[in-house]
């Protein structure tokens, strides 16, 4: 959409944001949205809050609830790159690459093959080792702050698998997972019965990640959260921002809607947190990143949490099952589909049958039984997020990207990102994450 300047009322002053000196805009209502602007308001800042939804409606109501900080590889790596041929071409497989959107992810792809060389793949591993290793201090300092510690529980991870054959790559997996400071053990026969009594005898073996955290519910922690930005005095506005455009001291937020037309609002500081959303609001002020929406898939049965303890994962399913307070969910897929096609329905039956693979138990469920949802991963070639300022307005920040591991960082990536906004040292450098690495 275009706008042009008759097209837009005038700056509006009248909200609790716009009159101080230090006025924060925060673009995107997700998880990453909500850390930003609660970290913004524990060092004084007035913020409003913009999305076009309600709260936490996007990836942030669909993940799997588990803070996967074992996750220190990148996406891309050699290793990915021998695989990908089988996993494409298995139909119940983790990835697929829709044909109508296959030309459009070419160049993504070109970037993802060539972040997967070694020295790349490494820099990255550093990033998100450091990243991941701060992430589980910093929900509890967040959490800690708006009195929702309840919501963050420790309740173990197990990575299982089926096939014995399988054992010397579990073993191997421990020794690099222990190596990088991880803490993780083995776990068979009569250990692994005893952690997960259901499944126990369907597996072969299993790493069990004894200090591993998830959530009691992705939405019902993003709703606390909400309810705490509020109650601090935080402003939302349910207005899609159409354009947002920096200045000299001020960031002008430009929205639209069908109830008010177009209107700008002017801050002080700014942060677009808008996920998958974002290269659009960056292709205006001059900054192109090669960001791609990576369509994930659940399916959740309500009152069925109590099947397993631990949140698993499957080494040779590839997809994840997590007790939740809103149910059994199982959540899987990397669909480079973008941000406009339907959900596939074969995904859903995917999920299903690998479900019911590990938990027979569930056979007996009618298909009528099962919520299902999909959403989109802002997935950057080397499996980075952006955490940072524009380079020619300090004052306009960006905090998006953050892949699979959107809820295991968000607390954290809120934390670098208010440290750029008051010019301070944060817990590691952020050039890692830098805007116009690409």
């Amino acid at each position: 959409m275009t706008l042009n300047r008759s097209d837009i009322s005038s700056p509006d002053t009248a909200g609790p944001s716009e009159n101080s000196s230090h006025s924060m805009a925060i673009i995107g209502a997700g998880i990453i949205g909500l850390c930003c602007a609660l970290q913004a308001q524990a060092q004084g800042y007035q913020v409003t809050l913009y999305d076009k939804n309600q709260p936490s409606k996007g990836a942030s109501f669909g993940n799997a609830g588990y803070l996967a900080t074992e996750l220190i590889d990148p996406l891309a790596t050699i290793s990915t790159l021998k695989i990908a041929p089988w996993l494409w071409l298995n139909p119940r497989g983790p990835l697929f690459l829709p044909a109508s959107h296959m030309l459009k992810v070419l160049p993504w792809l070109k970037r993802f093959i060539n972040a997967a060389k070694p020295d790349q793949a490494n820099l990255s591993r550093q990033a998100l080792t450091r990243l991941n290793k701060e992430s589980v201090p910093a929900w509890r300092r967040l959490l800690s702050i708006v009195g929702a510690e309840d919501e963050l529980v420790r309740s173990g991870y197990l990575l299982v698998w089926e096939n014995k054959r399988k054992k010397q790559q579990a073993l191997n997996h421990i020794k690099y997972m222990q190596d990088s400071g991880v803490a993780c053990e083995y776990a068979e026969g009569e250990k692994l019965q005893a952690l997960e009594p259901e499944l126990g005898k369907r597996l072969s073996h299993a790493i069990y990640y004894p200090e591993a955290c998830r959530v009691r519910d992705p939405y019902q922690l993003c709703d606390r959260l909400f309810q705490a930005f509020l109650q601090q005095g935080g402003h939302f506005i349910r207005e899609q921002v159409e354009q947002v455009t920096p200045a000299p001291g001020k960031i002008n937020i430009i929205t639209l809607s069908t109830e008010t037309g177009v209107k700008e609002n002017v801050f002080d500081n700014a942060i677009i947190c808008t996920g998958a959303w974002s290269k659009k609001l960056l292709r205006p002020i001059g900054l192109d990143v090669p960001l791609e929406a990576e369509r994930g898939y659940h399916i959740t049965l309500p009152d069925q949490q109590a099947v397993i303890k631990h949140a698993i994962g499957s080494a040779e399913r590839r997809f994840v099952i997590t007790p939740l307070a809103s149910g059994l969910r199982a959540v899987g897929v990397t669909e480079l589909g973008g941000l406009e096609a339907d959900p596939c329905s074969q995904r859903f039956n995917m999920l299903k049958h690998h479900l019911l693979q590990l938990l027979p138990v569930l056979a007996d469920k009618p298909d009528s039984s099962y919520e299902k949802w999909m959403g989109h991963r802002p997935t950057l070639p080397d499996s980075l997020p952006v955490i940072d300022q524009h380079p020619g307005y300090p004052n306009l920040l960006f905090a998006f990207g953050n892949q699979h591991l959107g809820l295991t960082q968000a607390a954290a990536t809120a934390e670098l990102v208010l440290s750029l906004v008051k010019g301070q040292q944060g817990f590691m450098p952020a050039h890692y994450f830098s805007v116009s690495r690409f």
